[in-house]
């Protein structure tokens, strides 16, 4: 006797379950164990799964079931019939619908792409690059511990009375360029031509990624013809919200046209800031000043000390702040739970269960937050297993693991900087889309939804790191547990609202790289170095620096080929939504009640749309060429908030 429709659909999940729950394993072991060894087994058994994977998506039984689920009117919920159709795209997008010959040509570019991609991320571990600088007094002492000390002879006078010659050692530092430390070199190196050697060189690495990058282009363009689609960004966007690379490119015009006058400004008041500085009248402005002037200038005008800041955020008061704003907005609590032998992969890492008191437990989160030799080098949450329903009675809940890279140890007192606060507040808006919802299906679990909706939930949570009422909950002096100043919030928002625009701009010009490198294929082959030099230059306010190669540093166009897009969707719905629903009460249950059941509980197994208009009413999407985008008018109104007379002084 043939299973029914719902048992088919119920089997498909289970089948997912089991492969995710592997898949899923591997990537946060590959990533994060320090044993080589198991890192080695979390590779073969990626690439292992991934074959199998192969295999189910050309599976023509397992897809003519689903077929025939998703035409039978017996489905009983709207979620099963969601998740019937999107087993069948994902079948489709593995092209089991085409001939055998397109078949196999799509299989052999899908494990192509795969190692490419890897490929790109390992290139970008094992090549940051590095600068020599000799003697230490141009680089900053703040900045030291970051730096690796070198020496070399150089030839001097002895000393003695003969003038006699010999040779001197002389001390410098070695600049190894990966991004961290990038970006603390040009934000404090005073020294211009180190702030331009650090700059070049970190935009140059890994040169192997050039080619890694064609090829990646190549093989994911041709995928997509195969599949009857112009590019691939055609064939990425088609199921998303956007659902066209055209709503794309218009969304991020429309969005570009409105900032530029803006980013202008802004940029004229950091050269003419940098003339003051410098008494040269002629002197340009370089991509390596930004950092460096913007945060002189914010410091002046805000009175801001990145390490006072830092004083009021000890890394445990934070973890406490996160706790609170779950017993706020959702009346659950976070709990220390031990671990069995063998489950943990390093000492510093800490297990916790959400438990509610009327719900019992909701889920388990991991924090792994320090950094370490061979870890994964930016912040990151992982899925580990996927929330569904099992039986009337019984829920797999959801497991998640936060994982980032703060300096320090577990038994160090770390404070944090303001940024890597909000990191940690976006990450853990990503865990609680994972712990909070309850879906029938993994398939629909926490952030398994379509890629420009996915950034929502963390971009909202990013306010919350910014929001007084929020931060003097948990914020206190490491050393008096002094609670932070209402003051120094405003000067550190007031710094954030500065170069607003610039930021922006530079994130539409990201997501314009990204869409062209994988739109449609010009018949003359350019290469992407000339394509983003192009782009700058007609996007954004800054030039472009010849030799230099970005792109091949950029790891979103692995992660988020033709998607990066989505990041600023993201911004827009959370502005709206942070406006109408939280801004007025932030911490209130009932703020927390319309957050859970109206947007996370359900992951991807409502539409969006659907989701984001229910939650706070019309005006927070537009529709757009058969596509949807975000509308921007909460999130224009937040930049207007930087006070364009403060701008206009300086000009």
């Amino acid at each position: 006797m043939m299973p029914s429709s719902a048992e088919i659909i119920q089997a498909m999940d289970e089948i997912s379950d089991t492969v995710c729950s592997v898949v899923d394993s591997a990537e946060l072991c590959r990533h994060t164990h320090p044993d080589r060894e198991f890192v080695e087994e979390a590779n073969m058994a990626s690439m292992r799964i991934n074959e199998y994977l192969h295999y189910l998506n050309t599976n023509h039984t397992l897809y003519a079931a689903v077929k025939r689920a998703e035409k039978d009117g017996h489905l009983l919920t709207k979620e099963a019939h969601r998740a019937a159709h999107n087993l069948r795209i994902d079948f489709e997008k593995g092209g089991i619908h085409l001939p055998s010959e397109k078949l196999d040509r799509v299989n052999q570019l899908s494990m192509n792409i795969f190692q490419l991609s890897r490929q790109f991320g390992e290139n970008i571990s094992t090549d940051p690059g590095h600068v020599d600088i000799y003697p230490v007094s141009r680089i900053p002492k703040q900045i030291h511990h970051l730096l690796t000390p070198i020496h070399r002879f150089t030839s001097g006078t002895s000393g003695g009375s003969t003038g006699s010659w010999g040779n001197m050692k002389e001390k410098g530092f070695r600049i190894i360029t990966e991004p961290r430390t990038l970006v603390s070199v040009l934000h404090c190196a005073a020294d211009e031509e180190v702030r331009k050697m650090a700059y070049i060189q970190g935009n140059s690495v890994p040169r192997a990624n050039l080619k890694v990058l064609d090829e990646l282009i190549a093989a994911r363009h041709e995928l997509a013809q195969i599949m009857g689609y112009r590019s691939y960004a055609e064939f990425t966007v088609k199921q998303n919200l956007a659902s066209s690379p055209e709503v794309v490119m218009s969304f991020l015009c429309e969005m570009s046209e409105m900032i530029r006058p803006k980013a202008d400004q802004e940029f004229e008041t950091i050269r003419n800031f940098k003339r003051e500085k410098c008494g040269q009248i002629c002197i340009d402005l370089e991509p390596w000043d930004e950092a460096y002037y913007t945060g002189m200038m914010k410091s002046c005008d805000h009175n801001l000390d990145s390490s006072i800041v830092a004083s009021y955020f000890p890394l445990r008061q934070c973890i406490e702040g996160l706790k609170v704003l779950v017993k706020s907005l959702f009346g659950a609590t976070f709990h220390n739970v031990p671990m069995a032998p063998g489950e943990s992969w390093h000492p510093e890492v800490l297990k916790m269960s959400l438990h509610h008191p009327e719900e019992g437990d909701l889920g388990y989160l991991y924090l792994d937050l320090y950094s370490r030799k061979g870890k994964y080098p930016g912040c990151a949450n992982f899925a580990i297993k996927g929330g569904r329903r099992i039986s009337e009675t019984e829920y797999q809940l959801p497991v998640v693991a936060l994982v980032c890279n703060f300096p320090g140890s577990n038994s160090s007192n770390l404070r944090l900087n303001h940024w890597e606060v909000e990191t940690l507040f976006h990450e853990f808006g990503h865990a609680l889309h994972s712990l909070l919802s309850r879906t029938d299906f993994q398939h629909f679990s926490g952030t398994r939804v379509v890629l420009d909706f996915a950034e929502t939930p963390s971009n909202l949570f990013e306010y919350y790191a910014w929001d007084y009422r929020v931060l003097r909950t948990f914020a206190k002096h490491y050393s008096t547990g002094e609670i932070i100043p209402e003051e120094l919030v405003k000067s550190m928002q007031g710094a954030r609202d500065m170069f607003a625009a610039t930021e922006l701009q530079r994130q539409v010009f990201y997501a314009l790289v990204d869409q062209t490198l994988f739109g449609e294929q010009q018949a003359s082959c350019r290469d992407t170095s000339s394509i983003v030099a192009d782009l700058k230059t007609q996007y954004t306010s800054w030039k472009h620096v010849e030799s230099t190669h970005w792109q091949i540093r950029f790891s979103h166009l692995v992660n988020y080929g033709a998607g990066y897009y989505s990041y600023l969707y993201a911004r827009c719905f959370a502005a709206t939504i942070w406006k109408k629903l939280c801004q007025e009460d932030p911490l209130s249950s009932s703020t927390g009640t319309c957050l859970r059941t109206k947007l996370l509980q359900h992951g991807g197994a409502k539409e969006p749309s659907e989701m984001l208009n229910d939650l706070v009413g019309e005006g927070i999407v537009r529709y757009c060429n058969s596509g949807i985008v975000p509308d921007m008018t909460a999130f224009t109104d937040e930049l207007s908030l930087v006070e364009d007379q403060r701008l206009q002084l300086r000009l």
